[in-house]
């Protein structure tokens, strides 16, 4: 079994860093290192919730000047809002129409206070996985946190990403804030496959939003600005579960895993958003199937 240590900090930051926003499973490729090095039970968890953290301040930072502005604009927007809904209450008659009204007054709202309905979407497209990731958490730890698994699910996901990189549906959405509500959810739906270690988050989010129309590169964004909620949901919950398992003796070399992470994240969200502006993702695609057939032969 490996012994911790800052350098094996550095190499699983590196490894979560690389992985994390790309197509490829960041869980499924710790899983075979851990499986690879030895480097499992408490010690691992613990590293693993400080490298996603790390992978988290990276995109929240990168994206920082469009996160304040969409944060801004929706609590301007949120007072409006509510100003409508108060003025639509008050010129109400019957119920048929008071709902009739609130329906309009909701459809116009989306279509001027775009900020807004942008983060509520981000809500709509977080609680899928949320709630089934709460409902099946256990189970999936048990039963599916395995080497075997990550090998299939690799193969299984570059399949999905060269069929829907093969035959591309039509570009419906150019911008992020033309995701409504039913995009926001049926991305978020695509986002629970990530739940089984080796599909990947940012490939199932990336695929399902390409398979709804949106362009390559905002599916990419909207892709990172949802793992903000669910990754900081996730680490959070492991957190609180495992605190316990935290060694002061070990706080320095998470550190130096934190800061790996942090830094080669930050590198991947600006290079991959380039990539993509020009390149499918069928690239990797062939190298997921290509490390799962690999993993097979060597299981």
């Amino acid at each position: 079994m490996e012994t911790f240590s800052a350098k094996l900090a550095a190499l699983l930051g590196v490894v979560e860093g690389l992985t994390e926003f790309l197509p490829v499973s960041s869980t499924g490729h710790l899983i075979m290192i851990g499986h690879l090095l030895g480097f499992t039970g408490d010690i691992a968890v613990s590293v693993e919730i400080c490298i996603q953290l790390g992978a988290v301040l990276a995109v929240l930072i990168y994206e920082r000047e469009q996160i304040a502005s969409l944060l801004r604009g929706a609590a301007s927007e949120q007072a409006e809002f509510r100003r409508l809904l108060i003025q639509t209450s008050q010129e109400c008659g019957s119920p048929p129409s008071f709902w009739q009204s609130w329906k309009d007054t909701i459809h116009h709202s989306m279509s001027i206070h775009q900020s807004l309905w942008f983060v509520i979407g981000l809500g709509v497209a977080f609680l899928p996985a949320a709630i089934v990731g709460l409902l099946t958490h256990h189970w999936i730890e048990a039963y599916l946190f395995s080497a075997h698994t990550v090998a299939v699910s690799l193969i299984i996901g570059g399949l999905i990403i060269l069929t829907v990189e093969t035959w591309p549906k039509p570009v419906r959405y150019t911008k992020l804030e033309q995701v409504g509500l039913w995009t926001a959810l049926g991305i978020g739906v695509a986002q629970c496959v990530a739940l089984i270690p080796g599909m990947s988050r940012s490939g199932s989010t990336i695929v399902g939003a390409l398979a709804i129309g949106l362009d390559r590169k905002i599916a990419t964004e909207y892709s990172f600005f949802l793992a903000l909620p669910t990754m900081l949901a996730a680490t959070g919950y492991k957190f609180l579960q495992s605190y316990h398992l935290f060694s002061a003796d070990h706080l320095a070399a998470m550190g130096v895993g934190l800061l790996a992470a942090f830094a080669v994240a930050w590198a991947v969200i600006a290079l991959f958003l380039s990539f993509v502006k020009r390149h499918t993702l069928k690239v990797f695609a062939y190298y997921r199937i290509l490390l799962g057939s690999l993993l097979l032969t060597w299981l």
